[in-house]
């Protein structure tokens, strides 16, 4: 991905989440209570200035009522794909977790994707199906 597209991902990110707390009619300073982040942060996020974690965006999908995943496939942390390989995909999904421990299982993971080569941006963009480079 090339510094452009990566940019536009995140403005394209931040300019979803407006839209979405503007349908959820909530102030900026509003959705940055609720979600338990600052409103600078919240409002460089909106701008494509930032590039949120998966658990800041957890967090602001939760306080905007939609799921994380929607969040996670517009920030390239997920593929919109469907497929019985998809690790991420399915810790995100389980039932059987609480939140904190599919965050930590999804860090774990794409923390040893990253240290075995496997992501080719710096920083590294988490892929949910990323092929690997050797």
């Amino acid at each position: 991905m090339t510094g452009s597209e990566s940019s536009d991902r995140w403005a394209d990110l931040g300019e979803f989440i407006r839209q979405q707390r503007n349908t959820a009619r909530l102030s900026l300073r509003r959705l940055s209570e609720i979600a338990g982040i600052s409103n600078p942060y919240l409002s460089q996020i909106e701008r494509g200035l930032r590039k949120p974690s998966a658990e800041i965006l957890q967090q602001i999908a939760k306080a905007l009522r939609i799921s994380a995943e929607t969040l996670y496939v517009r920030a390239g942390i997920l593929e919109d794909e469907r497929g019985d390989d998809d690790l991420v995909r399915h810790i995100l999904t389980d039932p059987s977790l609480v939140e904190e421990q599919r965050q930590a299982l999804v860090r774990v993971y794409l923390s040893f994707r990253r240290e075995n080569g496997l992501w080719e941006a710096d920083p590294p963009s988490p892929r949910a199906k990323a092929e690997p480079t050797a």
